[in-house]
């Protein structure tokens, strides 16, 4: 497991954020880009930096060959994925693996087996974690059972695909008069996107907050639980505000949660960070998925217990012992993250182009992790994500105040940014005063305040962002 050159499968801000802590480990580092990423200003702190395609995802970043290639060629022993792109494809784990170098991330076993939404909840039910009410396994094709297993769960109910994620592969039925058509529907979008037609269904939480539980296990029996998110603030299932601690939820019950996520990683033989997604309603948690990486919004995690959970994860990869224990962990002050998109503010319209100019903020608490300069460019191929602005604060009222101030200050010029949108969530009474649920944005993008000539009514299914 030990090595010395660390290869990273990804690009922009994660990528800058990995080539930091490898720095801080004394590891050499390669990094690969596509054609599009060409002169980037990031790709200059690695030790080497490889092209490994043209712009377009598939035929670079998501080329598992290409990217095992510049690891022969480099003479890298370790892949980090990031998150996003292969960091959770449990084939491309096993490629690594096969290569003899070490993947920076669990075993392609627990990758596999958390990315089938079914296995998952039930290795989940074996560990005592609370889960969504709704079906063991995958829907029979007799609609008689089908609709008996409806009755079971009770209506509203969801469909969701055992192997999908972001929001695709999900339908609401409301009454059993619509499961036939809807459940046929979603077997066939999870044949076409995730080629499997598995579907199950679950209880649809009408106004659930979507809560998270960060886990760090080594190779030695040892496994943490570095506290919990609230990742409540999402549009199409997409994460855009989260913060640590979870406000108005019962510490008791956090502790609890914890101590059961580690158990389960436990009982796993689980390796490396990963993260518990729960919905949160009524006081009960229910376990929806597991993602088995880093996450974006892991600052705030950071922040809060003062851990670089990045060179932590890469330490355990290496083989060594986490080095602490839960009573070594201590959460102090609070933190929130806005996620900076380069995107229009109230629709979500990507916005591509070239940095012409960029201030980023500062004072106590106030940390932006981002790759871009002035002359950077935002292309059309991947993500909108362009940084994320991250504050500290004693408590939550001082943090809200501080990302106030510092999302006043952030100036992007050349491509538009979802600042504006963020102001106005800071600035709104529901959030500030904590606990809003997931479908709370779709409200708040209704609000005449936020001029979206684009407003629907809300569509937002129970699912992780």
């Amino acid at each position: 497991m030990t090595f010395g050159t660390v290869l990273i499968a990804n690009r922009g801000e994660v990528a800058l954020r990995i080539i930091r802590a490898c720095r801080r480990l004394n590891l050499k580092t390669v990094a690969v880009y596509a054609e599009a990423d060409r002169g980037m200003a990031y790709l200059d702190l690695a030790d080497t930096a490889v092209c490994i395609g043209p712009g377009p995802a598939r035929q670079s970043y998501l080329d598992s060959g290409a990217l095992l290639l510049a690891a022969r060629a480099t003479g890298a022993q370790a892949i980090h994925p990031g998150y996003g792109f292969l960091s959770e494809n449990a084939d491309f784990a096993q490629a690594v693996a096969d290569a003899g170098l070490t993947f920076i991330g669990p075993s392609p076993a627990c990758i596999r087996m958390m990315g089938d939404k079914i296995r998952a909840k039930q290795a989940m039910r074996a560990h005592g974690v609370p889960c969504v009410p709704g079906s063991d396994m995958a829907l029979p094709e007799d609609m008689a059972a089908c609709h008996e297993l409806g009755l079971i769960v009770g209506y509203p109910l969801i469909i969701k695909a055992a192997g999908g994620g972001g929001g695709r592969g999900m339908r609401v039925v409301r009454s059993h008069t619509q499961l036939a058509d809807l459940l046929s529907a979603t077997r066939e979008e999870a044949r076409a996107a995730f080629n499997n037609p598995d579907v199950y269904m679950e209880r649809f939480l009408e106004h659930p907050r979507h809560i998270e539980i960060q886990v760090l296990c080594d190779a030695h029996g040892q496994a943490v639980w570095l506290g919990e998110r609230d990742c409540s603030v999402q549009r199409r299932h997409q994460k855009l505000v989260e913060e640590a601690p979870a406000p108005g939820v019962p510490r008791a019950a956090i502790r609890q949660l914890g101590e059961l996520c580690v158990r389960a990683c436990l009982g796993m033989d689980y390796r490396g960070l990963g993260t518990f997604e729960f919905l949160y309603e009524d006081g009960t948690f229910a376990f929806i998925e597991m993602n088995t990486r880093m996450q974006v919004e892991h600052p705030v995690t950071e922040a809060i217990t003062g851990r670089d959970l990045i060179a932590d994860q890469i330490r355990v990869a290496r083989g060594e012992p986490l080095g602490y224990t839960q009573a070594d962990v201590a959460f102090s002050g609070h933190a929130i993250e806005c996620r900076i998109n380069a995107e229009q503010p109230f629709t979500g319209q990507p916005s591509p182009g070239t940095v012409s100019a960029l201030h980023v903020p500062g004072g106590p608490g106030i940390r932006f992790d981002s790759h871009l300069t002035r002359g950077a460019r935002v292309s059309s191929f991947y993500d909108s994500l362009t940084g994320k602005l991250i504050v500290t604060g004693r408590d939550r009222a001082q943090a809200l105040d501080r990302m106030a101030a510092a999302l006043a200050e952030l100036r992007v010029d050349g491509v538009m940014v979802n600042t504006a949108l963020h102001r106005r969530i800071v600035a709104d009474e529901a959030f500030r005063a904590g606990g809003v649920s997931i479908h709370y944005l779709d409200s708040l993008l209704c609000e005449p305040a936020t001029a979206d000539p684009a407003c629907e009514p809300s569509t937002a299914l129970q699912e992780a962002g």
